[in-house]
């Protein structure tokens, strides 16, 4: 698949295990190799703030995207590319869904889970086919993994609708993931929810 831009969902934390720190450098650094714009929250803090440094260290291009109310607080990075800000976090979701090619989940907590359940209803619902990618750096998302299983054994979720989010276990996986990513809605269902 042919993508300029990624967005990453991730935490505002570093997490307990320095390999996650490590492999955002990883990922932020690839990023730039490959001539990828990086969409992103905005932060200097936790894994969001390793990848955007990670990037303008190597001259890369990284976007944030911030409400107007993280304006007050030490949280926002101030030597990133561009800066944009929108008044509510939902309208930060639907700038960066917008803007970005493929959409690249890091570890992290609540916020990044919201963000990536309404990329994915985004995806299940059609209103847009591009590729949505987990890290799963060492099995941080293995019981998001089962969580799907189980959705789908109980009747909860399609397979297919399961199936348009894949899991990389490497760095180099995610942009494996995302080179040969296939969208696997189903055409029929769309069009029952559409009339």
């Amino acid at each position: 698949m042919n993508y300029q831009s990624i967005a990453l969902f991730c935490g505002s934390s570093r997490g307990e295990n320095p390999d996650f720190a490590a492999d955002a450098v990883t990922f932020g650094r690839t990023m730039v190799q490959k001539g990828l714009t990086l969409y992103y929250g905005g932060g200097c803090i936790g894994l969001m703030g390793v990848v955007a440094d990670a990037m303008m260290e190597q001259d890369g291009t990284v976007i944030g995207v911030a409400p107007d109310f993280f304006k007050m607080g030490p949280v926002l990075a101030d030597n990133i590319t561009e800066m944009i800000y929108v008044k509510t976090m939902s309208e930060r979701k639907q700038l960066l869904e917008k803007r970005a090619d493929a959409f690249v989940i890091f570890p992290g907590g609540f916020g990044t889970m919201d963000e990536l359940f309404e990329i994915i209803t985004d995806a299940q619902l059609g209103l847009h086919k591009k590729p949505i990618v987990v890290y799963n750096a060492e099995g941080y998302y293995d019981h998001l993994k089962a969580l799907l299983e189980h959705f789908t054994e109980e009747g909860f979720l399609r397979e297919f609708h399961k199936d348009l989010v894949s899991f990389a276990d490497t760095v180099e996986d995610i942009f494996q993931a995302l080179d040969h990513y296939e969208n696997t809605n189903s055409e029929s269902w769309l069009s029952k929810i559409k009339h």
